[in-house]
C-alpha cells in the first residue's frame, strides 16, 4: 500500500504544470536567464505589477503609457494612455479592480481596470510622484515623491494621512510589508512582540536616490531600521511571499536579497544590462475557500513564484523556475 501510495504522489507531481510546480517551491529565487523579454515600450520601462488574479502584469513607461501583457506567454494585450507626462508607477489594488497609477506631472490617479475610467485624482506633493502603492486591504495609498517625503493617503477620500521624512533624497519606492512579515521586523527593529495586531498597512519599506532602503512603521511614522548596501539608487522593493526576504533592485544593475530579521544581505543577482528600475513578484488568489482567521483580514492571497523586472534597457524580463 506505501509503495502504491508514493506512486500516486509521483504521478500527482508530474502532473503537475511548471506554474504549479513553481508555487510549491518555498524558497524559490529568480535565476538567469529570463523566460520572456517583453519589448514594445519607446521609453525606459518605471514599473511593473502583477495583476493578482490573471496572468497579466501591466508595466509602465516614461513614454507616457501602461502597456498591459500576459505573463505566461509574454504576448502583448494593450495600451493604456491616461498621464500627461511619464508614468512613473503603477499597480493592481489587491482584488485587481482598481489601478493607480502616478506620474511627474504631480497626480496620483485611480483607474477601474476593467473599463479604463477614471475614478480619482490624488495631489499634494510638491514634486514629482515616483511611487505609489495601495495596502492589501485597499484603505491606503503610499507614495514616494522627489520632495524626499513618503505619504499615506485615505483611499475612499484622497486625505493625507501621515508625512514619513527620513531619506536624502528622491523616493524611488515604497511598498507595504504582508502581514507574513510582521514578525520578522519586529525581531529586526527589536520591537516587542505584544502587538498581535494582523491589520494590514501596519508597516512600510521605501528606497530612495540615497541608495538606502527604510522600514517604517505606518501607526506612528517611526523610521524602524535603514538598509545599506547598494551601490546606486534603489528603484524596487518586493517581500518574499514567506515573509523571511525583502527583494531590492537598483541602479547597480542587480537584484538584492535582503535576510529580514537580520537585515543581511544573502544574495546578490545580476539582472540587467542597465539598471534595473523596477522588481515585481507575481500574485494568485487561491481559488480553495480558507476559514477566517486574524491574519486573513484581507481575501487570502497565494504568491505565484514568477518575478518580472524592468530596465532602461527598455526591456521586460520575466524569471521563472
Amino acid at each position: 500500500m506505501d509503495l502504491e501510495n508514493r506512486n500516486a504522489a509521483l504521478q500527482e507531481e508530474l502532473s503537475l504544470s511548471p506554474a504549479k510546480r513553481a508555487a510549491t517551491q518555498i524558497d524559490w529565487f529568480p535565476r538567469a536567464p529570463a523566460a520572456h523579454v517583453l519589448t514594445g515600450h519607446r521609453s525606459p520601462v518605471t514599473r511593473v505589477a502583477f495583476h493578482p488574479q490573471y496572468s497579466i502584469i501591466a508595466s509602465a513607461s516614461e513614454d507616457a503609457t501602461v502597456k498591459i501583457w500576459d505573463w505566461e506567454t509574454g504576448e502583448f494585450e494593450r495600451t493604456l494612455k491616461g498621464h500627461t507626462k511619464a508614468i512613473m508607477d503603477v499597480e493592481f489594488d489587491h482584488k485587481g479592480h482598481l489601478l493607480v497609477t502616478c506620474s511627474s506631472d504631480l497626480f496620483i490617479k485611480i483607474w477601474d481596470s476593467q473599463n479604463e475610467h477614471l475614478v480619482r485624482t490624488i495631489s499634494g506633493h510638491a514634486e514629482w510622484v515616483r511611487c505609489v502603492v495601495p495596502s492589501d486591504d485597499g484603505k491606503w495609498l503610499a507614495s514616494g515623491s522627489k520632495d524626499h517625503t513618503v505619504r499615506i493617503w485615505d483611499a475612499q477620500t484622497g486625505e493625507s494621512k501621515l508625512e514619513l521624512r527620513d531619506h536624502e533624497n528622491d523616493v524611488e519606492v515604497v511598498t507595504f510589508a504582508p502581514v507574513a512579515a510582521y514578525a520578522a521586523i519586529r525581531e529586526l527593529t527589536g520591537t516587542p512582540n505584544t502587538d498581535r495586531a494582523k491589520r494590514p498597512g501596519l508597516y512600510l519599506a521605501s528606497g530612495a536616490r540615497d541608495k538606502t532602503i527604510k522600514l517604517w512603521d505606518t501607526q506612528t511614522g517611526q523610521m524602524l531600521r535603514n538598509l545599506a548596501g547598494h551601490d546606486n539608487w534603489v528603484r524596487a522593493l518586493a517581500f518574499h511571499p514567506s515573509g523571511k526576504y525583502l527583494l531590492s533592485a537598483s541602479d547597480d544593475k542587480t537584484i538584492r536579497i535582503w535576510e529580514l530579521h537580520t537585515g543581511r544581505c544573502v544574495k546578490t543577482v545580476d539582472a540587467h544590462n542597465h539598471f534595473v528600475t523596477t522588481l515585481a513578484w507575481g500574485r494568485q488568489m487561491t481559488s480553495a475557500k480558507v476559514a477566517p482567521t486574524e491574519a486573513s483580514s484581507a481575501d487570502p492571497e497565494k504568491l505565484m513564484n514568477v518575478v518580472a523586472t524592468g530596465s532602461v534597457d527598455q526591456t521586460v524580463k520575466i524569471w521563472l523556475p
